[in-house]
């Protein structure tokens, strides 16, 4: 090539670079039009399928050198050719290497899962913890590798907020941006770990965003896609599970059984809940008397998760060969109600364990157990009226699923695009209805709610009762040298009557304070060597009803937008 040529083309790669430079920093200071969003959503819904991807291979990896079993969804029926040592032993060894990870990757020994990303969506602006959610993807790797009994989309839809978090912070996403960019990555990493396009997009929507504003929805469902496209790539278009034959609802006299299905499986997904919560509680009394070092907790769920397994490996891992014997019917009536009890005693243990993982697996495998255990009922006392037994596992699958997750439009899509049947549509509607309302109203709506209710954030009642935790008190307060500032003889007055509120408090605490009638609260603050308070300024009621309402409205035209 002659000099002048080049010349020339280095010329034009110089004005290509200087070109997109020039682009990354006016979208970093203007932020993404909506093309370039879409574009934005595409390349996030790729980078989640990915790593949704590598995720279950690097689980099928684990359990296949673990265990030495060359077909992973064979697992517990290989398991049960094993020693009983090594049954016992890969929990406990994997619960040990997973809390020595989060020991010291997280400020708090947990891994995190669905219920943050939520969190983040609400209050942080689409944003997550990086570091502890790479830290707990791993750790659930390891967990569901050795036996740990949860699901894989917990991690995954975590370890995807995490790659939108990073891509918010490049671009300096607002909150809307960084929400939707959030549900993109989710939806496509639900999409790429189950092959659900349909019910990942609706995923994002419904559970994390929990909104179906218009603005969302076009670049989630290109995300969704994407996150498809990868997982057929690898795994081609089959489902996750096969039926042997097509289910048909035979006579309509027969919904009213599939009502009462829906009630018995909302209060098993209650009771599934509750078993989580109450172990976790346990566990946590348990490690306070003892003084257990948090990071051999996981090693303590291990151990008994072994103990399980050695009677009963259906408990290790996900759990689809059991959950395929139960769509299929080949259990009988005692075994479905055997292991149903059993997974939700080792769901618990991992659970309360803090070894990682989700939930939403786990509700199938029950689900499915108790769907075939009514049906089996049913068919017996009913033979003339009765549909197929595989109905039943099907309709009583998702309706525990939809009752743990909150969801019932998304997963009743995806036990469709699982299974593949969509002839039985009206059998798992009625059941999934049935069971959300039920259980809505014994928990905080859905499980991933009632986690963090229980760590006192309040998103279960929506944004009314959330959005004031979102404002401190020292950045809506009027300061001393403010033109219409309190006056200080009043607030040292206040103060001295035990009335006053620290700088760093949240609207939330301080809202109450006002219902005996005072204009302004003095605000301080506070030393932790008992030193007297000192006066920082005077929040004024006024003053928090209008930031209070100001994030009502913005979070309103969001949701209608």
């Amino acid at each position: 090539m002659s000099s002048p040529d080049r010349s020339r083309l280095s010329q034009q790669l110089e004005i290509a670079l200087t070109t997109c430079r020039d682009g990354l920093r006016l979208l970093r200071h203007r932020g993404p039009n909506q093309i370039q969003f879409w574009f934005i959503a595409l390349v996030v819904g790729v980078a989640a399928g990915f790593a949704a991807l590598f995720f279950r291979k690097g689980v099928n990896s684990l359990q296949t050198y673990l265990y030495g079993t060359e077909d992973v969804r064979l697992l517990h029926s290989f398991a049960q050719s094993l020693p009983w040592y090594l049954v016992l032993i890969i929990p406990i060894c994997g619960g040990l290497v997973v809390g020595l990870i989060l020991h010291h990757f997280t400020n708090d020994a947990r891994a995190r899962s669905v219920a943050d990303v939520i969190h983040g969506a609400a209050m942080h602006d689409g944003r997550v913890e990086a570091r502890a959610g790479l830290a707990s993807a791993l750790a659930s790797m390891i967990t569901l590798g050795t036996g740990g009994s949860t699901g894989r989309e917990g991690p995954v839809v975590h370890l995807a907020a995490v790659i939108s978090t990073w891509v918010n912070r490049r671009i300096h996403a607002d909150g809307i941006t960084g929400r939707d960019l959030l549900g993109c990555a989710v939806a496509a990493a639900v999409s790429a770990s189950f092959n659900a396009p349909i019910a990942g997009a609706l995923f994002a929507l419904e559970v994390v965003l929990r909104h179906f504003a218009v603005h969302a929805f076009a670049p989630i469902v290109i995300a969704s896609a994407a996150g498809t496209v990868i997982n057929r790539l690898e795994f081609g278009g089959v489902t996750e599970f096969t039926l042997a034959t097509t289910n048909q609802v035979q006579f309509y006299q027969e919904m009213p059984a599939y009502l009462l299905l829906g009630l018995v499986c909302g209060l098993i997904a209650v009771a599934l809940m509750k078993a989580i919560f109450w172990a976790d509680d346990f566990g946590t009394r348990v490690q306070t008397r003892t003084g257990i070092p948090r990071w051999l907790r996981p090693a303590f769920a291990g151990a008994m998760l072994g103990g399980i397994a050695i009677y009963y490996p259906h408990i290790i891992g996900v759990g689809y060969e059991t959950t395929s014997l139960a769509l299929t019917g080949q259990l009988a009536l005692w075994n479905a109600i055997v292991f149903a009890v059993l997974k939700t005693i080792a769901v618990a243990i991992t659970m309360a364990g803090r070894m990682g993982g989700g939930v939403f697996s786990p509700s199938l495998m029950l689900g499915a157990l108790s769907g075939l255990s009514f049906g089996l009922i049913a068919t017996s006392v009913f033979p003339d009226v009765s549909s197929s037994l595989t109905l039943y596992a099907l309709a009583g699958m998702g309706a525990v699923a939809a009752a743990v997750l909150g969801a019932p439009i998304s997963t009743t899509l995806i036990v469709f695009e699982l299974t593949g049947d969509w002839q039985t549509g009206l059998a798992v509607m009625v059941a999934v209805s049935m069971s959300t309302a039920v259980a809505s109203k014994l928990v905080h709506r859905s499980f991933f709610l009632t986690q963090l209710e229980r760590r006192g954030i309040h998103l279960a009642a929506g944004p009314q009762a959330y959005l004031l935790a979102m404002f401190r008190v020292g950045t809506v307060m009027r300061p001393p040298d403010h033109p219409r500032a309190a006056q200080e003889d009043a607030c040292w007055e206040m103060i001295g009557d035990g009335v006053y509120i620290d700088t760093n408090a949240t609207l939330e605490s301080a809202m109450p304070m006002f219902e005996s009638g005072v204009r302004f609260i003095p605000v301080v603050s506070l030393s932790a060597d008992a030193a007297p308070p000192e006066l920082q300024g005077a929040l004024f009621h006024v003053d928090a009803l209008k930031v209070y309402n100001r994030a009502l409205a913005a979070t309103a035209a969001e949701e209608h937008s």
